[in-house]
């Protein structure tokens, strides 16, 4: 169960373009991650101001930042252990900023504050699954039905319309949990054999 993860390869083709570039520039990958929590903090102001086109564009950057560090790491062949600690970080950094914004909008809009605190911090638990099991030996698992880019895509709805915003919690605090659960079953499956 991929839910929006499944259209990466799509985007990653969208991106090739700027690997080229940056590739041949010999930009480092970390540039990118630096990009992608940049842009997440443009969407985190787009989003407290209620501006959810500006939000959608911020976020798109944030997801191409997220994508880039890896794509141009792997091509230029320099994926190192500690990229993919700061890619991690910089995600999570990026979802927590996000979320910051959206409490931003829930205080001026008289909205759930505690419940969009709740939905941060289900949103990191899809995240530990999968590191947790990979740490163990499992695959790394993305995906599932409320990722990273679900998460995106239901702030820019709430952004878009805050009467929304508690329904838009809820599915990203349930959505987290059975995705995260969805994750752990994999790895559980994976590592039993």
């Amino acid at each position: 169960m991929n839910g929006l993860y499944a259209i990466k390869p799509w985007y990653t083709r969208r991106l090739q373009r700027i690997v080229d570039v940056a590739v041949a520039r010999r930009i480092s990958p970390d540039v990118f991650t630096v990009v992608g929590v940049a842009a997440a903090g443009v969407a985190a102001v787009c989003v407290a101001q209620g501006w959810w086109i500006g939000a959608l564009a911020a976020l798109a950057a944030r997801l191409a930042g997220a994508n880039l560090d890896g794509a141009v790491a792997r091509a230029s062949g320099v994926a190192r252990p500690w990229g993919f600690v700061l890619n991690e970080v910089g995600d999570r950094a990026s979802d927590l900023i996000v979320f910051g914004g959206l409490a931003w909008l829930a205080a001026a809009t008289g909205g759930p504050v505690a419940l969009v605190a709740a939905a941060a911090a289900a949103a990191t638990l899809p995240t530990f699954a999968s590191l947790a099991a990979a740490g163990a030996g499992a695959t790394r698992r993305n995906g599932g039905p409320v990722g990273k880019t679900e998460r995106c895509a239901l702030v820019v709805v709430a952004t878009a319309w805050p009467a929304a915003l508690a329904v838009v919690c809820g599915v990203v605090v349930v959505g987290s949990l059975a995705t995260a659960v969805v994750r752990l079953v994999a790895a559980h499956r994976e590592l039993a054999r």
